[in-house]
C-alpha cells in the first residue's frame, strides 16, 4: 500500500468522511485502491466508471452541451462529473478523473497524458485541475490515480 493511499484512508476514517469516485480513463482504479483496504466500507460509498460520454450523462448528469463545447477531457466536464458523484451518492467527498491515457486519442490541444481532475466536498465548491503526465498508458493511469488520491488529502485538510 502506498503512503498516499494509507494517508487517504486514515484521514477519511479520522474525519468520519465517506468518498465516491467518478472515473473515466482510470476505469475504476481509484475505487479499487480504496476498496482493497480493510475497513473500506466505512469510508467508501460507490464508484462510477463513466468511460463513455453517454455514461457521464446518464450516471452523473454531465450535460451534452458541456461535452460538445469543451470535450470529455476538460475541467468543465471533470467539475460536472464530481458534482454528479456527490449528488448521486451518499458521499461527503468525491474525485473525478477524465483523460487521454493513450497511446492514441491525443490532439495538439490535448496530447496523450492530459488528465483532468475534479474534487468536491458536499456543500462546498468543486475545484478542477489539468495535469500532463508522461509515459505509456499504464504509467499515465497510475500517475492519475496517485494524483487523485493526493487531491483528496488536500481537500480533507482544507
Amino acid at each position: 500500500m502506498t503512503n498516499t493511499l494509507k494517508e487517504v484512508s486514515n484521514k477519511l476514517h479520522a474525519n468520519h468522511l465517506v468518498m465516491a469516485t467518478a472515473e473515466s480513463c482510470t476505469g475504476g482504479w481509484v475505487a479499487k485502491q480504496i476498496t482493497d483496504l480493510e475497513g473500506s466500507s466505512a469510508i467508501f460509498d460507490r464508484g462510477f466508471v463513466t468511460y463513455s460520454n453517454e455514461a457521464k450523462q446518464d450516471m452523473l448528469g454531465v450535460s451534452a452541451e458541456t461535452i460538445n463545447e469543451f470535450g470529455a477531457v476538460s475541467e468543465e466536464v471533470a467539475l460536472e462529473m464530481v458534482t454528479g458523484a456527490i449528488e448521486h451518492s451518499n458521499a461527503d467527498i468525491a474525485v473525478s478523473i477524465s483523460g487521454v491515457a493513450g497511446p492514441a486519442g491525443g490532439t495538439d490541444l490535448k496530447p496523450v497524458g492530459t488528465v483532468c481532475f475534479g474534487w468536491k466536498k458536499k456543500g462546498g465548491e468543486a475545484r478542477a485541475e489539468t495535469i500532463l503526465f508522461k509515459g505509456d498508458r499504464d504509467s499515465v493511469r497510475s500517475q492519475a490515480v496517485d494524483y487523485a488520491l493526493s487531491g483528496i488529502i488536500k481537500l480533507i485538510d482544507n
